[in-house]
Formats: structure tokens, sequence, C-alpha cells
């Protein structure tokens, strides 16, 4: 099975930017879909965006549609989640996800098999 290990969270104000990785191993990352969720305090997890095994489908929540963009080098095991114009609502600890239906990544926690144990972001205004 694969391990996933989340990095690149902090803290940074409203409007700047912050880019997550998401480093696999024990599996190659081609064979996954994966996805990025995230879950603040007292709230479910959210869905936050998702990519497929080729890279060539993402699909985003409404919430971070047009600011956060997903992508993904299969060469070095890596999936990313560049985060721009933050906002305090995006304060939470962020998920990657791998699934084993790689086609195409789903919108839903239960569409993933593997959890990375997540990474904090923290936005001030």
């Amino acid at each position: 099975q694969v391990q996933l290990v989340e990095s690149g969270g902090g803290l940074v104000q409203a409007g700047g930017s912050l880019r997550l990785s998401c480093a696999a191993s024990g599996r190659t990352l081609s064979d996954y879909a994966m996805g990025w969720f995230r879950q603040a305090p007292g709230k479910e997890r959210e869905f936050v965006a998702t990519i497929s095994w080729s890279g060539l489908r993402t699909y985003y929540g409404d919430s971070v549609k047009g600011r956060f963009t997903i992508s993904r080098d299969n060469a070095k095991n890596t999936v990313y989640l560049q985060m721009n114009s933050l906002k305090p609502e995006d304060a939470a600890v962020y998920y990657c996800a791998a699934s084993n239906y790689r086609s195409s990544g789903s919108a839903r926690v239960t569409g993933y098999d593997y959890w990375g144990q997540g990474t904090q972001v923290t936005v001030s205004s």
C-alpha cells in the first residue's frame, strides 16, 4: 500500500499563497487518483480538489475554484496543491488522499483508500 506525507503548511496572511506537497512512498503514485481535503475544527472533512492518475482530469470544490490548483509529478511521486488568494476561512488541516480508482478522483471522503496525516494551514486576517 501507499504511504502519504503532506508538507508545506504554515501561517500566511490573508491574500497570500502556500503550496502544499504530498509525497508518496511504497507504491508508484501513478497507480492512484489523488485528492486534497481539509477539515476545520468542529466541521466535517471537506473536499478541495482531485486529479486523475495522468493529471488530465481535475475537479475542484466550489469554495476554492479559481484560487487553488492541484497538480502532480508522477516521476517525483508527489502531488501538489497551490493555494492563492487565501482567506481566513481556508484555515484547516489539509489532507491528501489516494484512490485506487485511478481514472478520475472523487469528491467524497469514501472515495479514497489511503490518507496522509495532514498539515495545518493557518490564515491570519
